[in-house]
């Protein structure tokens, strides 16, 4: 169903072929990502991008951090539309004010940076976007990792708040220019089939390996024709999890129905390769083969067909178990007691967010329940649609209705479900649900409190054909049922009655209003000219999300009180390490007020006179991890380590670009190893890297440090950071992104 092909490919009049008269370099120019980057670049430098949007879009886990980032930073106003949206905090903290505060907050910073507001319930980030931001040909940044509107024709990036920090501050997203991956449709899905069924096959085939990390997907192909557009939208905001940069399709009638519906008809305009282009890689689907699929707990890449995984469901989901065990310290995980008499039994399902809770699923998911039960015992079934003008014409068509008479639970415009803040299932439970991601705690699991549950993740399609059988796991293309396509009709008139417009409308003399969660950054420090620091925490999984760096969930009412939430530091995976770093955080605190530690003093002493490099080396928390920051753009999976006292991160590499840039917008050093050198060290070890500030400054990429073990024994070990751009650099040299902003505009 799908292929991949490593070597670069022309297409050539929509043909995809091997060689052609146009020399490659010449027809990378063809394609389309290259004509939306290139009329975005202000084509200073051929291999670097100096990228700007044309809109940004935060929800309310991120964007208090980076309007109090901005406005230390000298923000006046917003230079560009910038969309808050009120889609992960929407719960009230239970006790406290804490989630409205934030959106209190949002509101009076629309007012005062001409912003729009979206209040909590109207719509999830990406929905908003969508309906109301894309246009053909345009970029938009976003603090979500899922910021996705590729099938629309705009090239969507989902980055840290530093980011879009630099965008508010009418700076550039400066990034190599990336490969460009030819995804070519053919054939058309047969009923049952879903968007997702699609994605789950994609990042499968694509994860592992890092076939297209960092780079863009361009969709082509005449499979493309046979899709609807929330059909395309539901493949490409899943795009995120294979890891690529982002992605654009070609737009034809579809696109253009859809600019029309909205009442936005100029944002269209036709995009589709030149005549010759040339791709640095290929990815062929064939529709017409694809099947019902599920992805098993702990990753959107755990993919099988659902007729593979009921055949052998003992011994995958023993396999699940075994995982758990491993990651969550020996913490027992009963999944094969799912399997009953030959069939598997789940006990929730969900659709819900930018991925399943569009349209065209909630219409099909209803037809397949149209008169049947979801049942009466465990199995429980809830529905999030996307957006309230979503919600209005479910209602107006009867499909609200015929859930409900159904049984399922018709719930707001939330995203909770995809982070583990919503419909938590059971202890041991196992969730079917069409949303974007199954990390572990996503689904609200706490291992350290024995509490662990599973998400799977499916089509919309597939979940109501289960919800339909009493919650045994069952294939949408197993079922009979009639899908009858509606047309859909988008009404603005709620937005308009309830939404904040106020982009060009700023008022300097609006007072932000802060509750009492809301708190600054704390103070920080540039890079000193040594650096000491202390392996706080090894983690040698495979890959580390970032939710396993900062818990999702029930930590988001905190992510506004930088100290609070840094509590919750690496707390699901290594409990100790807040500690750890604690602790080496105070003692660089003394030694700036020029009392050395024991543990410094002695751990400079092995290679060097201690005296004097305590005066001018700097001590903080490091983190080891093979491969770290798969997952959300979530920028506190790395300010929460600088909060800390965090200095550095040593992986073989990181997973994403989104997190090693995070990590250099808070001055963390994103230390690479060769993937040959074996890290044999421990927490409690120590590594000096001399000279770090002079070799930062004059781009050197290798740092010949040392390893200081506990025993005393001191080991070699050459660091890299590499790529390094002019403007991370000097970040890093300053401490962080807003010292370097201070510096430049005072």
């Amino acid at each position: 169903m799908i292929t991949l092909r490593k070597e670069g490919v022309y297409l050539a009049n929509g043909i995809p072929c091997e060689k052609c008269d146009v020399p490659a370099e010449e027809a990378r120019k063809g394609t389309i990502a290259y004509q939306i980057l290139d009329a975005h670049d202000n084509k200073s430098d051929e291999s670097v991008l100096h990228i700007k949007f044309d809109a940004l879009v935060s929800h309310d886990i991120t964007y208090v951090g980076i309007i109090q980032t901005a406005r230390a930073s000298g923000l006046t106003e917003f230079p560009i539309p910038y969309a808050m949206t009120n889609c992960h905090n929407s719960l009230c903290a239970v006790g406290g004010t804490i989630n409205e505060d934030d959106h209190v907050f949002g509101l009076s910073a629309a007012k005062k940076y001409g912003g729009i507001y979206v209040p909590a319930n109207q719509s999830v980030i990406h929905s908003y976007a969508r309906e109301e931001l894309a246009k053909c040909g345009g970029m938009i940044l976003g603090s979500d990792s899922h910021t996705r509107y590729g099938a629309l024709g705009t090239m969507g990036v989902g980055e840290g708040g530093p980011e879009l920090v630099k965008q508010l501050l009418k700076n550039t997203y400066d990034v190599k220019r990336p490969e460009v991956v030819l995804v070519y449709l053919k054939g058309a899905p047969r009923r049952g089939i879903g968007p997702h069924d699609v994605a789950l096959s994609l990042v499968k085939a694509t994860f592992e390996s890092g076939f297209v990390k960092n780079k863009v997907l361009e969709f082509v192909g005449p499979g493309v024709k046979n899709l609807p557009i929330d059909f395309r939208n539901g493949i490409d905001v899943m795009t995120t999890e294979t890891t690529c940069l982002s992605s654009i399709w070609e737009t034809d009638d579809e696109t253009k129905k859809y600019y029309e519906i909205h009442k936005r008809p100029e944002c269209y305009k036709e995009l589709k390769p030149a005549p010759v282009a040339y791709y640095d890689s290929m990815i062929e689907i064939d529709l017409s083969a694809q099947e019902s699929m599920i992805a098993l707990p702990f990753h959107p890449s755990n993919a099988y067909t659902i007729h593979e995984f009921n055949e052998n469901a003992a011994e995958i989901l023993a396999k699940v178990e075994k995982e758990a065990a491993e990651k969550f310290g020996g913490l027992k995980y009963d999944l094969v007691s799912k399997v009953k008499n030959g069939k598997v039994y789940a006990d929730q399902g969900v659709i819900a967010g930018c991925a399943g809770g569009i349209f065209d699923n909630i219409v099909e998911a209803a037809d397949i329940l149209d008169s049947k039960s979801t049942g009466n015992g465990y199995f429980s079934l809830s529905v999030y649609p996307t957006s309230v003008p979503t919600s209005i014409e479910l209602t107006k068509i009867g499909v609200t209705e015929k859930l409900l008479r159904a049984g399922a639970v018709i719930k707001p415009s939330f995203c909770g479900p995809c982070f583990g803040a919503g419909d938590v299932p059971s202890h041991n439970g196992l969730s079917l649900r069409h949303t974007t991601r199954n990390f572990p705690n996503r689904e609200g699991s706490k291992p350290g409190e024995g509490q662990i549950a599973g998400v799977a993740l499916m089509d919309s399609r597939s979940i109501a054909a289960t919800a339909a059988n009493g919650g045994v796991i069952t294939a949408a293309t197993d079922v009979e049922y009639t899908s009858n396509h509606v047309d859909y009709h988008f009404d603005k008139t709620v937005y308009e009655n309830r939404l904040y417009y106020g982009f060009g409308k700023a008022n300097p003399d609006e007072e932000l209003i802060l509750g009492p969660n809301i708190t600054d950054w704390p103070s920080m420090y540039e890079l000193s000219e040594n650096l000491l620091v202390e392996l706080c925490a090894i983690i040698r999984d495979p890959v580390t999300t970032t939710d396993e760096l900062i818990p999702s969930g029930e930590t988001s009412s905190y992510r506004s009180n930088p100290l609070r939430l840094s509590e919750f530091a690496l707390s699901r995976r290594v409990p100790e390490y807040v500690g750890r770093s604690k602790a080496v955080d105070k003692d660089e605190r003394a030694r700036r007020d020029g009392n050395v530690s024991d543990k410094i003093r002695n751990a400079l002493s092995k290679v060097g006179n201690a005296e004097e490099l305590s005066k001018n080396t700097q001590f903080g928390s490091c983190v080891f991890a093979n491969k770290p920051g798969d997952g959300s753009a979530r920028e506190q999976a790395a300010s929460c380590q600088k909060v800390l006292g965090g200095f550095a991160n040593i992986c073989y590499e990181f997973a994403t670009k989104r997190y090693r840039s995070n990590c250099i917008n808070w001055g963390i050093l994103p230390f690479t190893i060769d993937e040959n050198e074996k890290f044999e060290y421990n927490e409690g070890d120590f590594v000096f890297v001399p000279d770090v500030r002079k070799k930062i400054e004059k781009g050197t990429e290798e740092f010949d440090a040392k390893v200081i073990k506990a025993s005393g024994e001191v080991c070699d070990i050459k660091l890299y950071v590499k790529g390094l751009t002019d403007d991370e650099k000097e970040i890093i040299l300053d401490g962080c992104l807003m010292n370097y902003y201070k510096k430049h505009n005072s």
